[in-house]
């Protein structure tokens, strides 16, 4: 019986419990070791967050500089005017004439011939004439809007340059056809012939992409443009003579006689 008792003495179960408390302890102390480098990386963390921190500085001297950009953007408009400005400066220079505009004859409408073969310019006619030129534009010679048209400018041929104004006919005919249409039609004034229409472009009757617009161009000594308008055969003479009125010149009956019976033909004609 004693030896039974002295077996039930030991009780070993008390060591395995201290060993479990152990453990958590260890997992706590590792977890403690373990929160010191969380910190550090809080740390690291805001030290880099710390160089982020002028963003909003670097903010508030961005709005310092925005007077001196809205100035840049002032003076790029400003400058965009003026080429827009310069632009339609160009445009108005490099386009057709309009009434009151003051042409620079030198190289305008390039070089055109007379019906005899005889090579010209715009300038050279202008220098040549006592107080300008008439042109009035045909689209073919020999044709009967156009033999109307001619032949009106031929009846009314001396009040028309009674101011110093001389006349000419324009077309992109060769000289021969305009030859023999002046000599048909007995025309006392000088044909021109622009093959490749560069004066009938720049007074703006030039069709696209062919042909030729009928009108009246006149254009005093000093380059002024008097008179510029796309008009039938009677319209374009008429415009010539309230232009004449104004300049002083002398017309009498026989001009307004002439003048209605030639309206009367041309309207029958371009019918």
């Amino acid at each position: 019986m004693v030896e039974l008792r002295k077996r039930k003495t030991p009780p070993p179960a008390a060591a395995p419990a201290a060993k479990k408390e152990r453990k958590p302890s260890a997992k706590s102390a590792a977890s403690k070791s373990k929160a010191p480098p969380a910190e550090k990386a809080e740390e690291k963390v805001e030290d880099v967050k710390e160089p982020e921190a002028p963003v909003p500085a670097a903010d508030e001297p961005a709005a310092h500089p925005e007077p001196p950009a809205t100035k840049a953007n002032g003076a790029k408009k400003s400058g965009a005017a003026k080429g827009a400005a310069a632009k339609k400066e160009s445009s108005t220079a490099s386009g057709p004439p309009k009434v009151g505009d003051t042409v620079s004859l030198d190289g305008f409408g390039g070089e055109i011939s007379t019906n005899d073969g005889n090579k010209t310019t715009l300038k050279a006619l202008v220098d040549e004439s006592k107080a300008g030129v008439i042109i009035f534009t045909y689209p073919k010679a020999s044709t009967p809007g156009c033999t109307t048209q001619a032949c009106l400018f031929r009846d009314a041929y001396t009040p028309l340059t009674s101011t110093g104004l001389s006349v000419y006919g324009l077309s992109t005919d060769t000289p021969a056809a305009n030859t023999t249409f002046k000599t048909k039609q007995k025309l006392p004034y000088t044909l021109l012939c622009d093959p490749s229409a560069s004066l009938i472009a720049a007074i703006g009757f030039k069709k696209a992409p062919k042909g030729t617009t009928r009108g009246v161009f006149v254009i005093g000594k000093d380059g002024k443009v008097l008179a510029c308008e796309p008009g039938g055969p009677a319209p374009t003479v008429e415009a010539v003579k309230t232009l004449v009125e104004t300049m002083g010149g002398k017309e009498g009956e026989k001009m307004a006689e002439v003048a209605d019976e030639v309206a009367d033909t041309a309207e029958k004609l371009d019918k």
